[in-house]
Parts: C-alpha cells; sequence; structure tokens
C-alpha cells in the first residue's frame, strides 16, 4: 500500500496511519472509541450534576477536565480489552503520557 494513494479509501488511510495489520483492526478500533465515546456521553451529566453542577462555566469545564477526560483514557482502555486491541491504545496511553510529562518537565 503506497502512503500517498488518493485512491486508498478511507479504512486504508487509518490502516496506514495507525500501522495496523488489518482492516478488521481498524474497525475494532474504530468500535472502540464509539463504544467509549457513549459510554461518556450517559456518565457524563451524572458525574457533573453528582457535584450539582450546571451546564456551561467554568466549574463544570474544570470538572470535566479533572474527571470525565481520565475516565474516558480508562474507557478506552476497558474497551480496547473487551474488543482485543489493548495493545493499540495502551501504546497511545503512553504516548498521551510522554507528552503531559514533556510539558512539566525542565528545559535545559
Amino acid at each position: 500500500m503506497e502512503k500517498d494513494n488518493p485512491k486508498q479509501g478511507f479504512l486504508q488511510r487509518l490502516q496506514t496511519k495507525w500501522k495496523l495489520d488489518s482492516l478488521f483492526q481498524v474497525v475494532m478500533v474504530l468500535v472502540v472509541f464509539a463504544c467509549t465515546g457513549f459510554t461518556i456521553l450517559f456518565i457524563k451529566n451524572p458525574i457533573l450534576g453528582f457535584f450539582g453542577v450546571e451546564k456551561g462555566g467554568f466549574l463544570n469545564t474544570v470538572l470535566y477536565l479533572l474527571l470525565v477526560l481520565p475516565l474516558y483514557q480508562i474507557f478506552l482502555l476497558i474497551y480496547g480489552f473487551v474488543f482485543g486491541q489493548f495493545r493499540f491504545f495502551w501504546e497511545k496511553e503512553k504516548q498521551i503520557f510522554k507528552r503531559i510529562g514533556g510539558l512539566f518537565s525542565k528545559k535545559k
């Protein structure tokens, strides 16, 4: 598969970009993203409601960043395991943590 082939389909481009072995694996990764997104959609409001936060506003944003986004990462790993794509998502999580760590490290 050529990397810059304009005739490549959407799934083939994702397969190349994500360095996956098969189109089936691409579909499974997309299923994991979909399941994670739907899960967060359903639990976000009850979590924020538990803290008495109304939609919008600064406190809503802060709690979302502190609580919901880490839960999203955890659910990615859980669904990744369920759908046999844990290794892919674990590697992506490690990349995210390295980037975040780089923001706080001292530069020489």
